[in-house]
């Protein structure tokens, strides 16, 4: 095993520890969220990757996959589930007709914006509790 530069102290352990917390804490509080809206912690992930994928509207199964740290056929399912609740649907990839594409619909554009309104006042309400821990190794 290597040896890193110094060891930990009780200090690093602490700001990894407090890190965790406000990390889990802001986890959980997204996971309540959802719940309340009616759909599960992982559909509102999908709809926020959807919506939040760079420089377009839609995401394919293997970026979503990418984004949520998920097997691809886990993600087939999930988004087969978002698509009988009317929140996304799939198309067919006009440039590359191999391709399938999620795209938002109506009711999980509204959705979304309702989750992440509460989760933009949930990030303000820990500005300063949620910081980076510093450990030089």
């Amino acid at each position: 095993m290597k040896k890193s530069a110094r060891d930990l102290d009780k200090v690093d352990f602490e700001q990894l520890s407090e890190f965790r917390y406000q990390m889990r804490r802001f986890e959980r509080f997204s996971e309540q969220a959802a719940q309340a809206e009616g759909i599960t912690p992982l559909q509102y992930l999908l709809l926020l990757h959807v919506k939040g994928y760079p420089g377009r509207t839609w995401a394919t199964i293997g970026e979503l996959a990418e984004r949520l740290q998920a097997q691809h056929h886990g993600v087939v399912a999930l988004v087969s589930r978002c698509e009988a609740i009317e929140l996304v649907e799939r198309r067919v990839s006009e440039r590359d007709r191999r391709q399938v594409e999620v795209h938002l619909l109506a009711a999980g554009e509204k959705l979304l914006a309702r989750l992440a309104e509460l989760h933009r006042a949930e990030l303000k309400s820990l500005d300063g509790a949620f910081t980076i821990p510093r450990i030089d190794l």
